[in-house]
């Protein structure tokens, strides 16, 4: 439903910033020694389902789960509020709820002008100093939001060697874990979470539409030459901010539907329909600095009209241009081992599919390349474990579940039955691959080893949309300035603060216009309780008219839900459990007041979790039983202390 890379855009930056820190970090060896003691295996599926696993054991689908179960167990893991990815994960890393680790959701807001920043890290940088056309730049540094300690840190304090690939909300590194890879909220190299790039021929291909994600370039076949640029960040060393870029050429064969890419020294040939490996090239900065980058290349045709996809654009694992892994050349050594691979934190191009630019099969090739980087890469990474901890993460299943998931629910307002037959066993694929990795890791696994399969949420059908920013205007909280207003350009820039009680951001938060927080809040903080119960109850009792069913099941107020403390001023006051398969309106989470309270959700995007918690939860299989059992996300971490004798976690008390 949320699109950071609309959002934040080229605004983030978070690439040039760290592109100096990077050319002169240095590289070591820091392979643990073997462990002869416990270890611990776990395998992280994002957003698989519970009743899905179910379903497909009783088919007999899982052979490796229904084997792994013959000894363990398998059980519902109560997920975060809201059941969203960097929330949910946040509470498995550190044991605490949002109020004490501090991520809400994909977005947070400013409080001074609402403007939406990205909740995992941010990026700084101070003025370089000019030297005519060019500058030194200034001193950089990019930090982690997530607060709290990792449950992997305190294994590592007791000497037990810890290897973490791919953990959501871990970028950059955190540096305390033998290995580390960054995964969900890693940039692409252009500071953005996944911007695409297609070139075509088409006039006025995509003119007027919001292809949101991705660039439309116009290019022009010339004596059967196509020129095209990958584009990149802003070059650090120039005083006048000017991109990188740099130019390929696509040489087009005059009679078979074949064509030969050409970028710096790399050459690529590709029938139609066929999609390149990485394709590694530099971006100059000046004579002795460059930007190493990765790309790979999807040629949909070459006549009568010319059609060209470029993924977005990656930092190249062997030389990557930001931190992505502790030590600093573990991506590299993953790169040599089993080739490049996505080094972006959501590698799976959903906006492209949703945009129209990639058609449903050439979507599910694309994450399907993603997700084989994934199952390779495990296997090296398997081969390479010599103890301790082993937390390894996929989130093939959680990103196309969203795109696919009303397959196999022919309710969904957009389900087609004839379009949609064919892929009917593509929800089952991803369980069987998932089963796959399972089987790898029951394959390493000893008498000394424990292996734990877990998921951060559960799944449902989206099926209707709710805008919380209309809700709240149409019950008189919030106030539009121009309630004629034909396109609303969104950032609540029509939305008047002066008479404002209430409004939504993100795709679960209802903030107060609080006076002495918001600038220009009215709300008196002592009439705060009053008005967040009063809200709450209006909206438990909101009955969509299309269904006749509750919109809203559940309502948590901050101060009221949460247990840790420590960062719970900059959370939502109040956090909207939507109803099966309900979920927020991705214009009302951009600051927008549409004119519909509820519509059809006539998205691509036709699955979700963001909703009442207790609808999506996630999924629980060990080898054998826990010493401590796990019932959620939050206490999952210390049931695997537990294993190795440390009695509490977090280890320390949140604050008061």
């Amino acid at each position: 439903m949320f699109d950071s890379t609309r959002v934040f855009g080229n605004a983030v930056k978070i690439a040039t910033l760290m592109i100096l820190a990077a050319l002169l970090a240095g590289c070591g060896d820091h392979r643990p020694p073997a462990y002869d003691g416990l270890s611990v295996l776990v395998l992280g599926i994002d957003g698989m389902d519970p009743k899905l696993t179910k379903k497909y054991l009783d088919e007999g689908k899982l052979p490796n789960i229904e084997r792994l179960l013959k000894t363990g167990s398998m059980s519902n893991l109560e997920t975060s509020v809201p059941p969203l990815s960097p929330v949910a994960w946040s509470d498995f890393i550190t044991g605490m709820d949002a109020g004490g680790h501090g991520i809400y959701d994909f977005m947070h807001r400013h409080t001074d002008n609402l403007i939406p920043y990205f909740a995992m890290s941010q990026a700084t940088s101070a003025e370089g100093t000019k030297l005519g056309k060019y500058q030194i730049p200034g001193d950089s540094s990019i930090e982690l939001l997530r607060r709290g300690q990792p449950f992997w840190e305190v294994l590592e304090n007791r000497g037990v060697p810890t290897t973490v690939v791919r953990m959501p909300v871990n970028f950059p590194p955190s540096g305390t874990a033998s290995r580390e890879l960054s995964g969900m909220g890693t940039p692409d190299a252009l500071g953005t979470y996944g911007t695409f790039s297609w070139y075509t021929s088409v006039l006025f291909a995509f003119s007027g539409q919001d292809v949101s994600g991705g660039e439309v370039y116009e290019v022009w076949e010339e004596d059967g030459k196509v020129e095209g640029t990958l584009h990149g960040p802003p070059n650090p060393f120039l005083a006048e901010e000017t991109d990188l870029a740099t130019d390929f050429v696509v040489y087009v064969d005059p009679v078979d539907d074949v064509a030969k890419i050409v970028v710096g020294d790399e050459e690529r040939i590709l029938k139609v329909g066929e999609w390149s490996d990485w394709v590694p090239f530099d971006f100059e900065m000046i004579p002795t600095q460059t930007l190493s980058a990765e790309v790979r290349f999807y040629l949909r045709r070459v006549r009568p009209e010319f059609e060209l996809y470029a993924t977005p654009v990656n930092f190249d694992p062997e030389n990557p241009g930001m931190p992505i892994s502790t030590p600093p050349d573990y991506a590299a050594e993953l790169a040599e081992a089993t080739g490049r691979f996505y080094t972006q934190g959501m590698p799976e191009d959903t906006k492209a599919y949703e945009g129209g630019i990639l058609t449903r099969d050439e979507f599910l090739e694309q994450s399907g390349i993603a997700g084989r980087e994934i199952r390779d890469q495990y296997r090296h990474v398997l081969d390479e474990f010599e103890g301790g901890l082993l937390y390894y993460y996929t989130g093939n299943v959680d990103q196309v579940s969203h795109m696919m998931y009303k397959v196999i629910d022919p309710e969904h307002p957009k389900y087609d039955a004839e379009r949609d037959a064919p892929y009917a066993g593509a929800m089952e694929k991803l369980y069987r691959e998932a089963d796959e990795l399972v089987g790898m890791a029951m394959e390493k696994i000893d008498e000394n080893t424990l292996l734990i399969v877990m998921s951060d949420h559960g799944f449902a059908p989206l099926r209707r949309t709710m805008s919380l920013n209309t809700w709240l205007a149409q019950n008189g909280y919030l106030t539009v300035r121009d309630p004629n207003l034909k396109k609303d350009p969104g950032l609540y820039l029509n939305v008047d603060r002066s008479k404002t009680q209430a409004y939504s951001a993100g795709l679960n938060g209802l903030y107060l216009n609080q006076r002495g927080r918001e600038k220009g809040g009215v709300v008196d903080p002592a009439k705060r309780g009053a008005l967040l119960a009063e809200i709450g109850d209006k909206l438990l009792a909101t009955i969509d008219p299309e269904t006749g069913k509750p919109a809203v099941t559940k309502v948590y107020v901050r101060d009221q839900f949460y247990k840790d403390r420590g960062e719970l001023e900059i959370g939502p006051d109040m956090v909207i459990g939507y109803a099966w398969s309900y979920g927020g309106s991705g214009e009302s989470s951009l600051g927008q007041v549409p004119k519909a309270l509820f519509k059809d959700n006539d998205r691509e995007w036709c699955g979700d979790h963001g909703m009442d918690h207790e609808v999506v939860p996630g999924v629980l299989i060990t080898s054998r039983p826990l010493q401590r059992p796990a019932t959620s996300l939050r206490n999952l971490a210390a049931s695997i202390l537990g294993e190795y004798g440390v009695d509490h976690f977090p280890t320390t008390a949140a604050a008061p």
